[in-house]
């Protein structure tokens, strides 16, 4: 059960929309690869289509699928072929009334975030990009190559949703992470980021890359647990 939940922070993580249910859906499967502070590379798939966004990650035998239509959420664990079923909702509550208790006052330092063009470009798997460059109080923290027109909408809106969520209960604390968000999104949408708050080498680390996007209908099975799982009650935690 525990390796479950923590599958579903990766996703929200790595991280940083409305039509009826049909058959099939026009949706789209993005391939990328995340690394985490200590360089460990791993590739994850999501799967988007009709306000539902599925996250595969391979390695590890999980999978994550929220459903904003039905207010669900599935954390699947391929290996022990069970998975946890939950209203989003009250996972947000939950998850928010947790945090607040084990960081009660702590609030960030507020950053003067600013978000420019550093007059770069490059073909990065197929994908015509800009590089963006992130400062905070002047100091570079960030890079994102952005591509415009990937057809992606419909994700894009997804991954706003997800965000508005913790920003109600976390407002002081994603202050900063949803004004880079803000400035970052007229500029299309990320292909490679390159995280200079970490140092691998000589350089940034990069933390995300896109390898393939593919637009294709989902089927409505995509976004559900596979036939013969067992489905788990997760245990409250005592106080």
């Amino acid at each position: 059960m525990k390796k479950i939940v923590s599958g579903c922070w990766g996703f929200l993580a790595a991280i940083l929309f409305i039509l009826p249910f049909q058959e099939c859906q026009a949706g789209g499967v993005i391939e990328q690869v995340v690394k985490d502070r200590e360089g460990r590379a791993s590739t994850v798939f999501l799967y988007f289509s009709d306000q539902r966004v599925r996250t595969d990650h391979r390695e590890g035998g999980l999978t994550t699928t929220l459903d904003f239509k039905n207010d669900r959420l599935l954390m699947i664990d391929h290996r022990s072929k069970s998975y946890v079923e939950t209203k989003f909702s009250q996972w947000e509550k939950e998850v928010s009334k947790r945090l607040k208790e084990e960081s009660p006052g702590i609030k960030p330092k507020a950053r003067k975030i600013a978000v420019k063009r550093a007059g770069e470009t490059a073909i990065i798997n197929g994908f015509q990009t800009e590089k963006i460059e992130i400062l905070a109080d002047g100091e570079l923290i960030e890079e994102n190559w952005m591509a415009r027109d990937l057809g992606i909408e419909e994700f894009e809106k997804l991954m706003e949703r997800v965000a508005q969520g913790f920003s109600k209960e976390f407002r002081s604390e994603t202050k900063e992470g949803r004004e880079i968000y803000e400035k970052l999104k007229s500029y299309g949408f990320p292909i490679l980021i390159k995280d200079h708050t970490i140092t691998h080498g000589l350089g940034a680390m990069e933390v995300l890359e896109v390898k393939k996007l593919e637009k294709k209908d989902l089927k409505d099975e995509v976004f559900l647990p596979p036939a013969g799982y067992q489905r788990i009650t997760p245990e409250l935690p005592k106080r």
